[in-house]
């Protein structure tokens, strides 16, 4: 059944995952689930078909670890989720980059997936506790991923504009911003991050400055970058302490070989560089203050078969938020996923 294009007939979300006891049953005949679904189905297939043209190998991966790539050390902003599995302390993946990083190694041409991350936050309107995470990892540096990622946004943007606007519409209202994305045809603008501290000035609203020594920009100074630069921009060589240990650096120590593309609620794509040698990853763990040992696998890795590499991760409910012109990602979730909260189904 088409769903109407009259602006007027906008689809609002009715949050029933406020609700989770009674959330499954309004679900199923609500249409902006129905919507979303379509959504998120669209951009599966548009992913997969993306990264075949461009040579990458998917691959299936666990979603268990012993090695979180996001371990509480300096500028981490990611709690990880821990378990006990058959009597054995393990960690639910918070980003597969590990994994790919190592399946990199098996297809040199590049890997990626579509699958789900898990974090130790409480949800709120901008972070899931559990999320759809597309990742990729190529041989490269950080501006072939950057250009990766920007080929990707482009096509997924117009694949479903082509496939599915009566949809898009239905819900957001306006294609407009999706229209205009694509006239860009994957030319999106660059700042650094001290070039963007320049811009935003030292109010506390857009930079925070963490004692440790590193700057972050706030989620009120994304959002004035990203109006600066008419609706999406990329933040490139973050402070290096603020980044984890795994991203590269550049010539001078100070700054980290990574970017995050900003558009709809803030950060949608993070990307870096990663070292290359075991020697430089085992300098960033001290520099990070982390324990080495709880990473040698990835030391013995990088001694085996030192590679050049970078990668990506996009958040798809974040990516679908900015789709549909919204700023609640829990309206983005078929089925919730809550921590601490046992939810059916």
């Amino acid at each position: 059944m088409s769903i109407s294009t009259n602006s007027k007939d906008r689809i609002i979300p009715q949050k029933t995952w406020m609700n989770t006891e009674t959330h499954f049953k309004k679900a199923l005949s609500d249409p902006w689930y129905k919507a979303i679904c379509t959504i998120q189905d669209e951009i599966n297939h548009s992913t997969f078909k993306f990264f075949k043209q461009s040579n990458l190998r998917s691959v299936c991966l666990p979603i268990t670890t012993g090695s979180v790539t996001s371990p509480m050390g300096l500028g981490s902003d990611s709690l990880p989720v821990k378990i006990e599995l058959e009597g054995i302390d393990t960690y639910l993946s918070d980003s597969m980059q590990f994994h790919l990083e190592y399946a990199l190694r098996v297809f040199n041409e590049g890997v990626h997936y579509i699958m789900p991350s898990f974090r130790g936050e409480k949800a709120d309107s901008r972070h899931l506790c559990q999320f759809y995470h597309s990742e990729a990892e190529i041989q490269g540096n950080l501006h072939e991923v950057m250009k990766l990622v920007n080929n990707y946004v482009h096509q997924l943007s117009t694949d479903l504009l082509n496939n599915i606007p009566d949809t898009l519409e239905s819900v957001s209202g306006d294609l407009t911003h999706i229209e205009k994305l694509i006239d860009r045809n994957g030319n999106y603008p660059t700042v650094t991050m001290e070039e963007a501290v320049g811009l935003l000035g030292n109010s506390s609203r857009y930079v925070k400055y963490h004692p440790e020594g590193f700057r972050t920009i706030t989620h009120e100074g994304e959002q004035e970058l990203i109006k600066m630069y008419d609706g999406i921009v990329w933040l490139t060589h973050h402070d290096y302490l603020s980044v984890p240990f795994y991203q590269g650096s550049d010539e001078t120590g100070k700054y980290a070989l990574n970017g995050d593309l900003l558009f709809g609620i803030g950060e949608v794509v993070g990307c870096g560089e990663r070292h290359t040698t075991a020697q430089e990853v085992r300098e960033a763990l001290n520099f990070h203050n982390l324990d080495g040992r709880d990473y040698q696998w990835y030391l013995d890795m990088k001694e085996l078969y030192p590679l050049n590499t970078a990668g990506f991760g996009m958040g798809i409910e974040r990516f679908i938020l900015w789709l549909v012109n919204h700023n609640e990602i829990r309206d983005c979730q078929l089925i919730p996923r809550f921590n601490g909260e046992l939810i059916n189904p």
